[in-house]
């Protein structure tokens, strides 16, 4: 594992840090690129060539589509345990997310007779890509249905990487169906997204496509940005852990393996101005990887010795001065009085707070998000929520009383931006009122 001390870093070492894997993706943009152009042109024959390749052998175009049958096999093979936390994190995923459900209509008078708001309305397509490659996620899958269908989106489709015998996760399937979506088909990776950006004969055009990707998705997502909406950037996971003298370096060790048991592209930081805390940190945590599997185990280890690690600072304001230049995915404060540093938090895609509320239960059931922006774009993007798949439109009514209000206004800036039409049609319309006010009042 890294030990870095803050202020003994280059310039060019904590640029590197802060971009953690990100850089990578320069070099799947011409993997990506290829493949994209061969499913614009080609559709489902591009789509199953690489399918073939990546997801299962026997891809045709009559099994990409998950059946009924296979929906009805998955609620037979998960174990009742695992079937009820399913529902139990759902529950509360539901809960949270409509409670952000905002009033549909929202219209106020600003002025007399001059009312503005805006009328909220679900996207008309979602397409969610729910990633399988390093294990099966139930959760994310509830993490995006659950807001979609929250939000009233009317059709919403999943990709998600089958096994080699095209079969998809059971948990997974099950999952989508406790929040009600149906409609899942067998792709990963730049095919997946590929396939709902442009629409094939198999797979539909979509409206959004949100959900984490490994490089190659993220790739393939810069590259049709402007085809179809891409939604938030997330890509490998990240997290920092924030401590201070209190704070216990079991629990710093513990949470810190949390997100870099993701994959060897994940960064997983502990920050702390207490060199103490930071070291036995450390020392913790190798006796906590040896209780892992060696596959998780060398995820960690490869993650922690080249994107994470324990960041030493030089007090407490430095560390939060670093959290907020970094901006990360998960953001956990282990510090003395985690509330008082609300506050000074100003970019993470979640802030969990205090002993109690570790990263893995807001990854699967306290009911917040977990699908968040990485890379550094928390500082511009928000967690996935009903947000996501809700769009606005502006709103705006004048009563006579109210367009008398605004009239000069708006003429006389349309004269001075040089848009004679858009004055004309204020000036006319003054002209022809106060002719028709003439005419009754005859």
């Amino acid at each position: 594992m890294r030990i870095l001390r803050l202020a003994e870093l280059s310039a060019n070492e904590l640029s590197a840090l802060k971009r953690r894997a990100e850089v990578d993706i320069e070099q799947a943009l011409s993997v990506a690129g290829e493949a994209i152009a061969k499913i614009r042109q080609h559709g489902d024959e591009g789509v199953l060539e690489y399918a073939r390749k990546f997801d299962f052998p026997g891809a045709e175009t009559g099994n990409l589509k998950v059946t009924e049958a296979e929906f009805a096999f998955a609620r037979e093979a998960i174990a009742p345990e695992l079937k009820a936390a399913i529902a139990h994190a759902c529950a509360n995923i539901r809960e949270v997310h409509q409670r952000q459900l905002p009033e549909e209509i929202q219209l106020g008078e600003i002025a007399p007779g001059v009312f503005a708001g805006e009328k909220v309305s679900p996207i008309a397509s979602a397409g969610l890509y729910v990633p399988r490659g390093k294990g099966a996620f139930p959760s994310v899958m509830l993490m995006l249905a659950v807001p979609a269908v929250v939000a009233g989106v009317k059709r919403i489709i999943v990709c998600t990487p089958p096994g080699k015998d095209g079969s998809v996760e059971p948990a997974s399937l099950v999952a989508a169906e406790m929040a009600g979506v149906s409609e899942i088909y067998k792709l990963g990776g730049i095919q997946a997204i590929a396939a709902m950006a442009l629409g094939t004969e198999t797979v539909p055009k979509i409206d959004k496509i949100t959900g984490p990707c490994n490089v190659y998705g993220s790739a393939a997502k810069r590259l049709l940005y402007g085809t179809t909406n891409v939604g938030l950037p997330a890509g490998p996971s990240e997290s920092i852990i924030l401590a201070d003298e209190t704070t216990d370096p079991r629990l710093a060790a513990l949470d810190l393996l949390v997100e870099a048991e993701h994959g060897p592209d994940s960064a997983a930081l502990l920050v702390t101005h207490s060199e103490a805390v930071g070291l036995k940190a450390a020392e913790n945590a190798s006796e906590y990887l040896k209780q892992l599997p060696e596959w998780r185990r060398q995820f960690c280890s490869t993650g922690l010795s080249t994107h994470g690690g324990i960041l030493l600072t030089e007090s407490l304001q430095q560390s939060i001065d670093f959290v907020n230049e970094y901006a990360p995915e998960h953001m956990e404060i282990l510090t003395a009085d985690p509330m008082s540093l609300l506050g000074a938090i100003q970019h993470a895609g979640e802030i969990l707070l205090g002993p109690y509320t570790p990263i893995p239960t807001a990854n699967y059931c306290i009911g917040v998000n977990a699908i968040l922006p990485t890379g550094g774009f928390a500082r511009s993007y928000s967690a996935v929520s009903v947000h996501e798949f809700l769009k606005r439109a502006s709103l705006g009514y004048l009563t006579r009383e109210g367009f008398d209000r605004l009239k000069h206004t708006t003429q006389t800036l349309a004269d001075y931006e040089g848009f004679p039409a858009h004055a004309m049609a204020i000036r006319e319309r003054d002209a022809w009122l106060q002719t028709r006010d003439r005419a009754q009042s005859k």
